[in-house]
């Protein structure tokens, strides 16, 4: 054996016999314990760069670890192959997104993934956008909607007036069209799907506090996304209408005395409802205007907010006061009740609102108990004693929230209420490249699910894919009209396609019963594996992604799909890798479009995939950020080199003896004890290392280079 290193043949080698032996294959309902473990799947994009390669390596330590303890380990990989970028190149290489899409997975799965050295149940391959894999998303789907969990109602979407089509919020620019620069962006009401993640918001947040193994900031993202809030719903009658009463949510009810104003969002009905006639033009300009900025630039904290009058006002309902209503943008219609109250002396947003529109700033509450004496200067947000609050006054200002909101409940001009950030999931696309919805319109019947039998719904391969004029499934014929299921008479098929975050919603479970082709997946199986035991991926999936799988589980559990409450035991978030960019001149995360993306063909070829892995453990702990180092890399090349001279050269001596199991260390001599010793020193070191609640791989790597360090030695001292 040549003591000479050549990762490039060892490790071909190595691969091509794993696979040939099967060594990696998981045993479904083994009576061994369980270990799964999962990696978020990629999006086949047609290049992984250094940057991805830490998180594969990262699961695939923790997976090869719990396969030598005794773990029946599942450690699949798949394909999150639906999606926008899919659309963007068809449209850019004028290919089918299909093809573009099935030669990168190719591409990525044989010369990249493979050439890694992971230890992946490739058996259980997944991608979303096969039809065998769809087939049970859509089935899944009619599940939901049997459950009352898939609904449909109006919502605003990114509309180009020159597409014809919706856009997605990263095709925004600037507030125009990322392909027609010049063309303004409409905000347009538009039916829409949507999943009723609402109705477990609760459960979602209450169940955060049984995620121990989960990253602290992760959980607080989640906690604040669906941000419970308790407080009052307020009902304000309008002046010239006594029968119309304007409902706003507020966390301060106790601030009610000092309302003066109320401020509609744009699209609420009751703009042009109320509207008085000479405030119809301006109203009907900024409610036009408005059409034209996005939900992020309507909220921004930065812009001060606009608004005009609408020429009508509601009735106080504490203090019988009369106050204006106006119109603004900074309130959204798909949040609360499309109404707030403006309390410019105890609200920072409202108080520059106020000072820039004219209207009075009413103090309510004091630090003190002793109303200010001339203008405030600023809002005052803190607790405190009410003042000019009639019979409130001298309470505390948590006192008042209790007394107020009774006050309003037994006046029936409020009651107290729980208000959520979390909205309902808006799953609808107008777009090809997605899951299609297995839903029929009839004119007859109205919307009726296609029957389990007929599934799947397959989209089109003959399709002509420009990116203008809307979904090409909208002008297929023979996609678009189907007999209607429960009639037979001429209907027309759904033609939104599934927002891409349902496929990874659920892909976890199918791993469990991958080739399965008469449901999802079969409940021992998904029962026996679930939940996964280790979740490696990056923080910027905190929110969404990890909180619709948290939905889709209980929503399973309660149709009787899975047993489990949660998905994800134990997640890693693994910290980004970054390297000096050319272009901005500082160091950056590694991507195509900051030109410092680090390849790993070349790399494998001359140092090794094994060189690559070793540094990605050594350089940084997981979850914190690694810059990427050539000579770093490279060192960890030496290294192994220096492993495998050692070890060629003992076997070239015949100084290693067959093992047994037992070593009687009595017999040992000097040297050989303190190595003896040394090698489990590092083993149970290792070990702790590696163990879930600490994963410090880079002092696990250091450990084995001591131990390397005292092989050299224990072998100089034998010579």
């Amino acid at each position: 054996m040549s003591n000479q290193y050549t990762p490039r043949e060892i490790e071909e080698k190595w691969q091509e016999q794993w696979e040939k032996d099967g060594i990696y294959v998981a045993h479904d309902l083994d009576k061994k314990p369980k270990f799964y473990s999962l990696v978020m799947f990629p999006y086949p994009s047609g290049d992984l760069h250094m940057g991805h390669m830490r998180v594969y390596t990262i699961s695939d330590v923790i997976s090869r670890q719990r396969r030598m303890q005794g773990y029946n380990v599942l450690n699949p990989m798949g394909w999150d192959a639906f999606g926008l970028p899919a659309e963007n190149a068809a449209i850019k290489n004028k290919m089918h997104p299909g093809k573009w899409t099935r030669q990168n997975i190719k591409f990525m799965r044989d010369s990249q993934l493979k050439k890694l050295g992971t230890s992946y149940d490739w058996s259980r391959e997944v991608t979303t956008c096969e039809a065998d894999y769809y087939r049970w998303t859509q089935w899944l789907f009619l599940k939901l909607y049997e459950k009352g969990l898939a609904v449909r109602k109006e919502a605003p979407v990114n509309w180009c007036p020159d597409c014809h089509t919706v856009l997605a919020n990263e095709q925004v620019v600037d507030g125009a069209c990322w392909r027609h620069s010049e063309t303004k962006v409409e905000q347009k009401l538009m039916s829409q799907w949507f999943l009723k993640i609402t109705d477990y918001a609760d459960e979602l947040l209450d169940d955060l506090e049984k995620l121990t193994g989960w990253p602290e900031p992760v959980r607080l993202m989640q906690k604040n996304w669906i941000g419970r809030s308790e407080g009052a719903e307020l009902h304000f009658t309008v002046d010239s209408k006594p029968n119309v009463q304007i409902s706003v949510f507020t966390t301060r009810p106790d601030t009610a005395y000092g309302v003066s104003y109320l401020v509609l969002a744009p699209e609420n009905p009751l703009v042009q409802e109320l509207t008085a006639p000479e405030c119809l033009a301006a109203v009907n300009e900024y409610v036009e205007a408005s059409r034209h900025k996005t939900e992020l630039e309507r909220i921004s904290t930065e812009k001060s907010k606009t608004g005009v009058p609408i020429g009508c006002s509601v009735i106080n309902p504490f203090n019988g006061e009369s106050v204006p209503i106006w119109v603004s943008d900074y309130v959204l219609m798909n949040y609360g009740t499309g109404a707030v109250m403006g309390v410019p002396a105890h609200d920072d947003r409202d108080f520059l609102f106020a000072k820039s529109h004219g209207l009075p700033v009413v103090e309510v509450i004091s630090a003190d108990g002793k109303a200010s004496e001339g203008e405030l200067e600023e809002a005052y947000t803190e607790p405190g004693i009410m003042v000019n609050s009639g019979p409130f006054n001298g309470l505390t200002s948590p006192e008042a929230k209790v007394k107020m909101t009774e006050w309003a409940a037994d006046n029936a001009s409020g009651k107290k209420r729980v208000q959520y950030r979390l909205r309902d999931w808006l799953i609808s696309r107008q777009r090809y490249w997605g899951c299609p919805i297995p839903l029929v319109h009839c004119e007859h019947c109205g919307i009726v699910p296609v029957p389990e039998k007929q599934l799947p719904v397959e989209l089109p391969e003959d399709i002509d894919f420009t990116g203008e004029g809307g979904s090409p499934l909208t002008r297929h014929d023979s996609f678009l009209k189907v007999a209607c299921p429960a009639c037979g008479k001429e209907a027309r098929r759904e033609t939104d396609t599934m927002d891409t975050f349902i496929d990874s919603s659920w892909y976890f479970l199918r791993y469990a019963d991958a080739n399965n082709d008469t449901t999802a997946f079969a409940r021992d199986k998904a029962d026996y594996w679930m939940p996964v035991d280790q979740y490696v991926g990056g923080i910027e999936h905190a929110i969404l992604h990890l909180l619709y799988s948290r939905f889709f589980t209980k929503a399973f559990r309660d149709i009787g799909l899975v047993q489990c409450d949660e998905p994800f035991a134990n997640l890693l978030s693994q910290g980004m890798v970054t390297k000096y960019s050319e272009i901005s001149g500082r160091i950056e995360k590694m991507s195509k479009s900051r030109g410092n993306v680090v390849g790993t063909t070349a790399f494998f070829e001359k140092y090794g995939a094994d060189a690559a892995r070793l540094f990605t453990l050594f350089a940084a702990p997981p979850e914190q950020e690694l810059e990427w180092s050539e000579e770093g890399a490279v060192g960890q090349y030496r290294f192994l080199g220096r492993i495998w001279r050692i070890v060629t050269d003992l076997l070239e001596h015949k100084a290693i003896e067959s093992y047994t199991g037992e070593v009687d260390h009595d017999k040992l001599s000097p040297e050989s004890k303190k190595f003896h010793m040394l090698v489990h020193k590092t083993l149970k070191a290792v070990t702790n290392d590696l163990d879930p609640s600490r994963y410090v791989f880079n002092t696990a790597i250091a450990r084995c280079i001591e131990l390397n360090n005292g092989l050299y030695k224990y072998c100089q001292e034998l010579s």
